[in-house]
């Protein structure tokens, strides 16, 4: 039920490389189990934001590796989907760039008319036929309304439990030097991990050399900076084997700052009222 990943590595860009192909459960590994759209986010620390996506299984396009190798970023986010809502197109595929926010959702939720008339206006940055897009949306919407990001997604994601059937709400924010993540309720697996990468110098071969804080730490990363670059990574499911992977809890909500201190709340404290689980998806099935 689609596949989220995010990066946020402060002050600092990274090359993505490692996570999006390389790693043994990679982004690029999990489309062939979430083949119906794939989508590479990210923002440069000028500030500038971009988005590729596809309409087919990232494993099918060698676009989406050669992207994945290209980008050097400070916050990334990615997703491969299989969908719920929606045709396989390049226009219901993740993440959405609204303003200066990218957004991916793992999830799903109905009655979306209930959802246009609660966007108003905002139903302007809809383009295709996805809950996950109207989600982000209602997160533009309400983050604007807030003056806060934390409190717009917080907001939106407490409408959503209470006005509408769904089954997950999990979600990957991320805008020029922040990184926001929900996970709710318990239907679905979100993990984050704290690392150090370490960069590998000139004379190093491919396996020599690194000193980052786990295994997965053999990433490259821009050599103009420091030797070392702390970064925050959050993925649907542990990419690697490594101990330091934390799952969220239902409801929590972090936000993770430029100087990659990651505050947690809990957006939503109470079940969902109409809880829904859609035919085929079984109950907890990735949530270890």
């Amino acid at each position: 039920m689609c596949r989220l990943f995010g990066l946020h590595a402060g002050g600092h860009e990274v090359h993505a490389s490692y996570w999006l192909v390389d790693a043994p459960d990679s982004v690029l590994v999990e489309s062939h189990r979430n083949p119906d759209g794939a989508g590479i986010g990210w923002c440069e620390s000028r500030g500038d934001c971009h988005v590729v996506k596809w309409g087919r299984a990232a494993y099918r396009s060698a676009q989406f590796e050669r992207t994945a190798q290209s980008v050097t970023a400070n916050t990334v986010v990615t997703h491969v989907r299989a969908a719920t809502t929606g045709s396989d197109s390049k226009r219901n595929s993740h993440p959405f760039l609204i303003e200066d926010r990218l957004v991916a959702h793992n999830g799903g939720f109905g009655d979306l008319p209930a959802v246009e008339r609660r966007l108003g206006d905002y139903l302007r940055f809809v383009h295709g036929d996805t809950d996950s897009e109207r989600f982000a949306a209602l997160i533009a919407m309400e983050s604007d309304r807030h003056g806060d990001v934390t409190t717009g997604i917080t907001a939106a994601a407490q409408w959503l439990a209470t006005n509408v059937p769904l089954y997950s709400l999990n979600i990957v924010v991320t805008a020029p030097g922040h990184l926001w993540a929900l996970r709710y309720p318990d239907q679905r697996a979100l993990h984050i991990a704290s690392r150090v990468v370490t960069a590998k110098t000139d004379d190093q071969d491919s396996d020599a050399g690194w000193h980052g804080s786990s295994a997965v730490a053999r990433h490259d990363f821009t050599t103009s900076g420091p030797d070392s670059v702390p970064i925050v990574v959050l993925a649907s499911e542990r990419i690697d084997g490594s101990s330091d992977w934390r799952m969220l809890d239902p409801g929590e909500l972090v936000h993770v700052g430029p100087d990659l201190q990651i505050t947690s709340t809990t957006a939503v404290p109470a079940a969902p009222a109409h809880f829904h689980l859609p035919a085929g998806v079984d109950h907890n099935d990735d949530s270890d």
